[in-house]
């Protein structure tokens, strides 16, 4: 990880700026106040331990989030800027960082609706965002749309280490974001429907997880 942890989390950074403008919703904090590193998540005892993981505690006295991107991940960011090009060198890291700062924005806009969000929702919405900022980090091209659709999902394997659960939610996530974006892709993208695609975006963004899914069911 670089020495600089401005320089390291920079990426980062632009990611939340870019999802809350796009959005148009404030979290009112930055997500490198609340990165925490291995040895913090070591502390916490989780059972799993993967290159990117948003870590929620909620008591009486209110909620503690934490956000860990592997350190490897975040070097890489840093050398290999994707804000200048996103290409082999960089595009497994980058989907990393967009993930978890997905995860990050929308819990904390969940929380201060006093809007209970589960890990499907989670997980729908960042692949949602995946799908999206790769989109428009190509320009909003109709020739990448189904390029980014391929690489997120269907060239992509899960983790060995999930269990039947968690299997079963990040299938139903990326299930539920494949159609979506064929969805986005006839509706918006092959017009250069871009503004409107956006204001489709803002609309989902606020829906919970069940009307999302029974936008999904209607859109595709």
């Amino acid at each position: 990880m670089s020495d600089d942890p401005q320089r390291s989390t920079a990426v980062l950074t632009r990611l939340q700026r870019g999802l809350e403008r796009m959005y148009r919703v404030a979290t009112g904090v930055a997500v490198g106040d609340f990165m925490i590193d291995d040895d913090a998540r070591a502390e916490l005892g989780v059972a799993r331990a993967p290159r990117e993981q948003l870590l929620v505690h909620e008591d009486a006295s209110g909620v503690d989030i934490g956000l860990f991107v592997d350190a490897a991940v975040l070097s890489n960011l840093a050398t290999h800027d994707p804000g200048a090009r996103l290409d082999h060198r960089n595009v497994a890291s980058f989907l990393y960082a967009v993930e978890g700062v997905s995860h990050f924005v929308y819990a904390i806009v969940c929380a201060h609706a006093a809007r209970a969000v589960s890990p499907l929702e989670l997980e729908l919405q960042a692949e949602v965002d995946k799908y999206v900022v790769c989109l428009l980090a190509d320009g909003g091209a109709p020739a990448s749309s189904p390029r980014w659709r391929r690489r997120l999902f269907e060239d992509f394997e899960l983790e060995p280490d999930l269990d039947a659960d968690e299997r079963d939610r990040y299938r139903a996530a990326n299930d539920g974001a494949r159609r979506y974006s064929a969805s986005l892709e006839r509706r918006f993208v092959t017009r250069g429907g871009t503004l409107d695609m956006l204001a489709e975006l803002r609309r989902f963004y606020r829906l919970p997880l069940g009307q999302k899914l029974d936008h999904i069911a209607k859109a595709a």
